[in-house]
């Protein structure tokens, strides 16, 4: 997938492309629509699928102390486009410009100057330009205008719920882990850098490897049976999230002991695939009770695996 990193400034032109427009966080199901929609019409066009995705976030620029935490980084949100076969990903920097540009404006600067589209895909609630006055009505008189066609995608309705980024957040905050596949798509993770930690771990008898979970959303505290991804290999781990209370962190931190596993990888990446909550943070009375809960915890987690 080729990667354009300024929307509005780019000269690269690409033939016959057809776009999708969005923040895309978590590349759910819904999303995966509009992707779907996007590779058939580009394919329709023997044209280029492509997608602009903003950053950071609109609500980050605009109220940023009340701004979501993400569902997917880049590079995990570029590895999943690429993997639905969208060639061209474009970034829209989301600044003070940006924003005071009109729907006028965007379509001919950004869509028809810079991008040179030949069709557009939105999504059921697509809304663009200056306080987001532009609407799917407004891209189809473009689209009339300009020669280029403009398709909308009907939300995707799954439980009786309109799946969205924030259906899933919500999910996430409240451990409901396990029910995210029919929703996103595939089961929720975060990526990180492992950090160094206290060793608390380790002299307990079940040593940790630590990731800062960063901006994105942090499910409800509490451990989990989950997979941890180090370059190609795959561990299953015990998964604490919060801020061990009998131990006392300054800040949530998420600390996976990986069965079977004692190797130092301070310093790598990895990705950890959480697949079900089973049981929340509690706090105990003395370190051989927490032995004891942790213990549990990893007998627990070794069945829940055995038994899938």
């Amino acid at each position: 997938m080729h990667i354009i990193a300024d929307a509005r400034t780019t000269s690269e032109q690409f033939s016959r492309l057809v776009l999708a427009v969005g923040c895309f966080d978590g590349v759910h199901l819904g999303h995966r629509e509009i992707i779907s929609a996007l590779v058939e019409e580009a394919e329709k066009m023997k044209g280029v699928p492509a997608v602009m995705t903003l950053e950071p976030h609109p609500r980050q620029f605009f109220a940023p102390d009340t701004a979501p935490d993400i569902l997917t980084p880049n590079p995990v949100k570029c590895r999943l486009l690429a993997e639905l076969g969208v060639q061209v990903l474009y970034f829209l920097p989301f600044d003070a410009h940006t924003a005071s540009l009109t729907p006028g404006q965007f379509v001919e600067e950004i869509l028809l100057k810079r991008c040179h589209i030949k069709g557009i895909i939105a999504g059921h609630d697509f809304a663009f330009g200056k306080a987001a006055a532009g609407n799917f009505d407004f891209l189809q008189e473009a689209g009339k205008k300009h020669g280029f066609l403009a398709r909308q995608v009907p939300p995707l309705i799954v439980q009786r719920q309109r799946i969205s980024s924030t259906l899933i957040r919500e999910k996430i905050l409240q451990g409901q882990l396990d029910s995210l596949p029919s929703f996103l798509g595939r089961h929720y993770s975060i990526c990180g850098v492992v950090q160094s930690g206290r060793g608390i771990g380790r002299t307990l008898g079940f040593p940790t490897v630590n990731l800062d979970p960063c901006d994105c959303v942090i499910p409800a505290h509490g451990v989990y049976a989950a997979r941890v991804r180090l370059d190609k290999r795959e561990f299953l781990s015990a998964v604490n999230i919060g801020i061990a209370p009998t131990i006392q962190h300054d800040k949530p931190m998420i600390e996976a002991h990986l069965l079977d596993f004692s190797e130092d990888i301070v310093g790598a990446e990895i990705e950890v695939i959480f697949c079900k909550r089973m049981r929340g943070e509690e706090r105990f009375d003395s370190h051989e009770a927490l032995i004891d809960a942790i213990a549990r915890d990893v007998a627990v987690v070794r069945e829940y695996f055995a038994a899938l």
